[in-house]
């Protein structure tokens, strides 16, 4: 229950072992194994989507709508994407009865246009002089 409890209902894209560390904290006697076998029974049923987006690294994804996924390459932080912000042709592939298809995106996640970096501070070579303080009228 405690792997359900965590894996279905988040939005991240964990591994078997970021599942297992992060449900061994509550649970510490949690073994890797019931966490392999009941992300497998998982995956088998329906409830997850198993993904290699990367050489040898699988991850879970509870979204199991059509969707794609989009890679940071600073942050490793995998997106979901919606399926209609992905444009892809009609592929007529002979010979090949092909079931699903998956776009995965790779690149930096842009800074929203609102948010404007402060401009650099450039020293000055020059030194400031104080200006003397004008009297107050009265």
């Amino acid at each position: 229950m405690a792997v359900a409890e965590y894996v279905l209902t988040t939005d991240e894209h964990p591994s078997a072992e970021q599942v297992h560390a992060r449900v061994a904290k509550r649970w510490p006697y949690l073994s890797r194994a019931t966490v392999y076998n009941t992300l497998n029974l998982f995956v088998k049923e329906g409830l997850l989507k198993q993904l290699v987006l990367s050489e040898g690294k699988a991850v879970f994804d509870p979204k199991i709508e059509r969707h794609h996924h989009f890679i940071d390459d600073v942050t490793g932080r995998i997106e979901d994407v919606p399926w209609d912000a992905v444009k892809v042709g009609n592929a007529r592939l002979d010979g090949y009865d092909v079931r699903e298809y998956m776009v995965v995106l790779r690149g930096r996640k842009a800074r929203p246009s609102s948010v404007r970096p402060a401009p650099p501070v450039i020293p000055s070579n020059r030194k400031e002089t104080k200006k003397p303080k004008e009297p107050k009228r009265t």
